[in-house]
């Protein structure tokens, strides 16, 4: 049996590993939200009162929230990927990397905190 070696985790393996997590997870989050939104809700039945009302709740901005963030780090990881096919240089791909991933951080902040002003009290 040959034996196995451990590898040190970088910045590489920490990414190729949350886009298998992320893709994992979203599974699940995104056929209960289509599955919750077109059979159960209904499109017709959403407009900015649900939104609001389904916002006012703690675990529905939760679960948002996971599904922005965990579809968002999965397509930037998809588009690091192709992107560093034009990046050439370890430096180059290094400030990519970064970028893209300050990227996710300030979209995925934005979205939550619409997502947790979006619960407008006076609708509730």
């Amino acid at each position: 049996m040959a034996k196995r070696t451990k590898i040190k985790p970088n910045f590489e393996t920490i990414a190729w590993r949350w886009m298998r997590y992320s893709g994992i997870l979203l599974i699940p989050l995104a056929w209960f939200h289509l599955y919750l939104q077109d059979v159960i809700v209904g499109v017709h039945a959403i407009d900015i009162d649900y939104v609001a009302l389904r916002w006012a709740d703690l675990g529905w901005q939760t679960y948002d929230i996971l599904l922005l963030a965990f579809a968002f780090a999965h397509g930037m990881y998809g588009l690091r990927q192709v992107s560093l096919d034009f990046f050439h240089t370890e430096k180059a791909r290094s400030r990519l990397s970064l970028l893209l991933f300050i990227v996710w951080i300030l979209v995925s902040i934005i979205g939550a905190v619409a997502i947790i002003a979006g619960a407008r009290p006076d609708l509730v």
